[in-house]
């Protein structure tokens, strides 16, 4: 597998195409639980493949690097990328995961993702493994799906290079004080320092269809969560920083240009902002970016931001 800092491209590969579709590149045809159950006793499928089943139960979408990544992190040994390949190829073909690549004009993706199937469900449940997948989950647009893709990638970055890392969750729930809607932002870390701890969450922002209108809609309900907070409220001491993934530099103006323009600002909040492809930095010292007035124009400037807890 080719480390992060060693990736030759300018286009995070979770950036959305123009007429991008999700292609099946899954398993046709029946195969039953018997089988599986075969497979099971044989020892076909063993302790590694519910270990993978697990990771995209809990994150929904992956791709097999991402599958990769996160083992190791949790120590587990799975030799190489190639062999998880081999693993995740066994687990399609037996129909318990499924497999999608994305297609544009400009041709097929450089990836696969991964999602669960039926059978899948079955074998989780069966272990009392919490898993609340269903059918239509698979049926979720491009731009969701690469949302999640974006939030997988960074909790992984952190989870491999800060040193201060604690944990993760991947879809953290908060909800809004005065309309009681909850939400979900696309990732969360909590990195810990001398006895303190702060949790980031991560609001990916993705080139989809009406891209601006659903990303204010989103502010509304942050807005109302942090300026009505309370100890307490969706299981947090002190709010949690956002921080707003973007595609790329380009996106991360266009996404402030929309909080401007529509004068959302939060009390005591500050907007951070970062892209894909400072995930695969060396180091995330330096990935976070504010916007701030300069003194001598006026105007906005892009401002690097550092922040304790990452070095």
């Amino acid at each position: 597998m080719v480390d992060d800092e060693n990736i030759k491209t300018t286009v995070s590969p979770f950036a959305i195409r123009e007429g991008e579709i999700k292609t099946f590149d899954g398993k046709d045809g029946y195969v039953s639980i018997n089988q599986i159950i075969h497979k099971i006793n044989e020892g076909h499928i063993s302790d590694i493949h519910f270990e993978i089943l697990e990771l995209v139960n809990e994150f929904e979408f992956m791709t097999s690097r991402q599958i990769y990544q996160i083992l190791m992190q949790k120590g587990v040994d799975v030799k190489s990328q190639d062999k998880l390949n081999n693993k995740l190829d066994q687990l399609v073909k037996s129909k318990i995961l499924t497999r999608y690549f994305f297609t544009s004009e400009e041709g097929k993706g450089i990836y696969r993702i991964y999602c669960l199937e039926k059978m899948g469900k079955y074998l989780l449940t069966s272990k009392e493994i919490e898993c609340f997948w269903q059918p239509t989950d698979n049926t979720k647009p491009v731009g969701m799906i690469k949302k999640r893709l974006a939030g997988n990638q960074i909790i992984i970055a952190y989870a491999r290079k800060s040193s201060n890392f604690q944990k993760y969750r991947v879809k953290p729930q908060i909800t809004a004080k005065t309309t009681n809607k909850s939400f979900k932002p696309h990732g969360e870390v909590t990195l810990g320092k001398d006895g303190k701890n702060i949790s980031l969450v991560f609001e990916c922002v993705r080139r989809e269809k009406d891209w601006n209108v659903k990303l204010i809609e989103r502010l509304k309900l942050y807005k109302d969560f942090y300026e009505h907070f309370t100890l307490g409220d969706s299981g947090y001491q002190i709010p949690p920083q956002i921080i707003f993934v973007c595609e790329d530099d380009k996106n991360m103006i266009e996404v402030f240009k929309e909080i401007v323009v529509n004068q959302i600002t939060i009390d005591k909040v500050k907007f951070y902002f970062t892209t894909d492809l400072k995930q695969t930095e060396t180091s995330l010292e330096k990935s976070l970016v504010e916007f701030v007035v300069d003194k001598d124009t006026g105007k906005y400037k892009a401002k690097n931001v550092e922040i304790k807890f990452l070095k």
